[in-house]
């Protein structure tokens, strides 16, 4: 697997991957080897108690173990810290460092992800790689931000410019009406974090993730098997690979 990985850029890999685990450092610690057997692609270590300095051996052992597993690592606001630490890529929140700020920090060849909860922070998303979208249902995890609903979600699936992952109360028993709406990533904290049987849960979410999306994939290839045969293949939109 890693041979596999290690020929792709990261936002190839990012566009195929549909499962991303948030947690800070103790609890990635405990669940991270569970978590990446069961398919989780990324990974990000949210962890705001602590300062860098007490983080910057934590972020390097996740980071090689994500590495090992094929999986993206991701540390949340800090772009200096996230090239300091050798991760994939940057989370920022509405209130972080600029996007333009982070890119100059970090370079082109990483990540940098941004939390959005509206339509208007969708569409202003510029000069990321990907978006979050929530939070979907309340969370303990974002106190104070109203839940966006399922809504959100499928504006994001029509208008989103670069691959998008629902966020926000997600697990097992609700994700199938996410990827109902129309989303085909999913990111949680508390549906692995917490869970008893982290190795189970990844697992299951994956599941739901990978039948939608194969019919998705389906979907798509009779749809520009259809365009062909018509003559309108070359005008298609490619939008629906980005999402």
């Amino acid at each position: 697997m890693l041979a596999h990985f290690g020929a792709m850029t990261r936002r190839e890999r990012l566009a195929r991957a549909c499962l991303y685990l948030i947690g800070d450092s103790v609890t990635l610690e405990r669940v991270l080897d569970d978590a990446l057997a069961g398919g989780v692609d990324v990974v990000q270590m949210r962890d705001k108690e602590r300062s860098r300095s007490r983080l910057r051996a934590n972020a390097l052992a996740l980071g090689a173990r994500c590495r090992e597993a094929g999986a993206l690592f991701i540390v949340n606001d800090d772009p200096l810290f996230a090239s300091e630490v050798e991760a994939d890529g940057v989370h920022l929140g509405q209130d972080d460092v600029s996007v333009a700020t982070a890119r100059a920090v970090i370079g082109q060849e990483r990540l940098v992800g941004l939390s959005t909860h509206s339509e208007a922070q969708i569409g202003q998303a510029a000069g990321v790689d990907y978006i979050g979208v929530g939070p979907v249902w309340a969370t303990p995890t974002k106190p104070g931000y109203p839940p966006v609903g399922l809504d959100l979600v499928r504006y994001a699936a029509a208008h989103a410019r670069v691959p998008f992952f629902a966020i926000g109360g997600i697990n097992p028993a609700n994700a199938a009406s996410v990827f109902a709406a129309g989303a085909r990533r999913i990111a949680v904290v508390r549906a692995i974090g917490e869970a008893a049987e982290p190795l189970a849960a990844a697992s299951a979410l994956r599941e739901a993730a990978g039948v939608v999306n194969a019919y998705k994939a389906k979907e798509q290839a009779c749809a520009r098997a259809r365009r062909a045969a018509t003559g309108a293949g070359a005008g298609a939109s490619t939008r629906d690979g980005a999402r």
